[in-house]
């Protein structure tokens, strides 16, 4: 069996996951239930799985996108925009319409999202499968739960039985990672409230999420290491910035087994898919530089997603390499940081 070598730059990363074309309404605030409100409309691309991809790519790793389409405009656009920005798309041709969501997003960058998965829903172990290809020479593979479950779970199985990393993001909040999908990963990337979803479908113990931030770094640790105890959690907190924590036996090149990392200084503006940009970043950082300490990747990828809310939308906001070397210089992406305290 081939196993991935290190030493290889050429190994890409493999994002499998969803495209939605988004709707999207800016409001001055988020709309109350029986309210209509008058707000200003664009749409654009979108999708968990996509925006992640087009992070991966921008900034600077050799990615490939497997997902389903539709056989209509959204479908085209994805293959426009995939093409433009040098992803490899590997799409399943469906009878459904692309993905859609509609989005709010209020004065102060926060947002509301209603996905519609169409053709998402239609990947399938067996499409998954036939990409053995890439998987099999991928550095890392990275997935989220916007398409089924069982698909990403084909993913991970087929590349980490070659060497690859395998990397979810248990998204959107009320998605359940099954728990044969939950055993193949090696890390894991939730937000507050995808921590405490999958706490409780997975150890049947209710977590506040208002306060999961605000516990002391040993209390979250010991519940990171109860949620995923053989691989890497990453707590994403927003404009705070995130909680890590490994496994005593596996750090991932780091001194410490939990720590936090700050959020970055920006003027967000939006911050629709601020989580899908730290995913595809850490993503690309971790392909780019597998000896590097995994806290140098987490705070490139936290710099990466603080960015990108300087700019409206999803896919479309995403950063280049090089526009986060100009705001936070070369340490951002050179792997030079000292190690958390």
């Amino acid at each position: 069996m081939e196993s991935i070598n290190p030493e290889d730059p050429s190994r890409p990363i493999v994002v499998v996951g969803s495209f939605n074309v988004d709707h999207v309404w800016t409001v001055a605030a988020l709309p109350r239930a029986g309210e209509t409100l008058s707000g200003e409309y664009h749409t654009g691309p979108g999708g968990k799985g996509f925006n992640q991809a087009t992070a991966a790519a921008r900034a600077g790793a050799e990615t490939t996108f497997v997902c389903a389409l539709g056989d209509d405009p959204g479908g085209a656009l994805a293959r426009s925009l995939a093409h433009g920005d040098g992803i490899e798309l590997r799409a399943l041709r469906s009878h459904a319409p692309t993905g859609t969501a509609g989005i709010y997003v209020d004065a102060e960058g926060r947002n509301s999202i209603v996905i519609g998965p169409g053709a998402n829903a239609a990947l399938t172990p067996g499409f998954i499968d036939a990409q053995r290809d890439c998987l099999q020479r991928t550095r890392v593979v990275l997935g989220q739960l916007e398409t089924p479950a069982i698909a990403v779970q084909a993913a991970f199985a087929q590349a980490r039985g070659h060497g690859a990393l395998t990397m979810l993001n248990p998204a959107p909040a009320d998605a359940i990672a099954p728990a044969a999908l939950w055993a193949l990963a090696d890390i894991v990337t939730p937000n507050e409230s995808e921590f405490c979803t999958q706490f409780e479908r997975h150890l049947g113990e209710r977590l506040d999420v208002q306060t999961l931030a605000s516990q002391d770094d040993a209390a979250l640790h010991s519940l990171c290491r109860r949620l995923l105890p053989h691989g890497s959690v990453v707590v994403t907190l927003g404009a705070a910035g995130c909680f890590v924590s490994h496994p005593a036996e596996s750090l991932r090149g780091d001194a410490h087994p939990h720590y936090r990392v700050a959020g970055a200084s920006v003027d967000a503006i939006d911050t629709t898919g601020a989580g899908d940009a730290f995913n595809g970043a850490l993503a690309a950082a971790l392909a780019r530089d597998p000896h590097a300490g995994f806290h140098q990747h987490v705070r490139y990828a936290n710099r990466y997603a603080a960015l990108s809310t300087e700019c409206a939308g999803a896919a479309t906001a995403m950063p280049r390499d090089t526009d986060v070397r100009a705001r936070f210089g070369e340490i951002a992406a050179t792997g030079t940081h000292p190690a958390p305290p």
